[in-house]
């Protein structure tokens, strides 16, 4: 989702107001913020595709030993999810649709999301969990 789009959220609901600056000093309080982006390809590949906006879309292989390597919200109410075989995507969402992966491109959106992380707090550990062919393995994207 793009700084100007963060008004509203995916089904309509206004969004939290943004965050302002606290300034440094003995009473600003830690706080630790968990950033989940669980259909971040998939949401890409909606940005970058607005036919796709609003569609079941799943990243990752299609044919019989594909794997999803992320399924957007829309596919995600069909019951597909991040790790499950294509095939059985297919089956619970018939009018899934696969997109092959753009790798670089997450990279890039993952480091300009990362840098408006920096602009609040020095200290961010970016963390990546992919699950490809059934075996995870980390992936830093940033």
């Amino acid at each position: 989702m793009l700084a100007q789009d963060c008004d509203r959220d995916r089904r309509g609901r206004k969004a939290v107001e943004p965050i302002t600056r606290v300034p440094d000093g003995p009473a600003r309080q830690r706080k630790i913020v968990h950033i989940d982006m669980d259909a971040f390809f998939a949401s890409v590949e909606q940005r970058d595709n607005p036919e796709l906006r609003g569609k079941p879309v799943a990243v990752g292989g299609s044919r019989e030993r594909g794997v999803v390597a992320a399924a957007s919200y829309e596919a995600r109410e069909f019951g597909v999810r991040s790790a499950m075989a294509s095939v059985t995507a297919k089956r619970k969402s018939p009018n899934l649709i696969f997109v092959r992966p753009r790798f670089d491109v997450y990279r890039a959106v993952s480091l300009q999301i990362r840098t408006i992380f920096a602009e609040y707090t020095p200290i961010i550990e970016p963390l990546s969990l992919a699950s490809r062919a059934g075996q995870s393995h980390f992936w830093e994207p940033m």
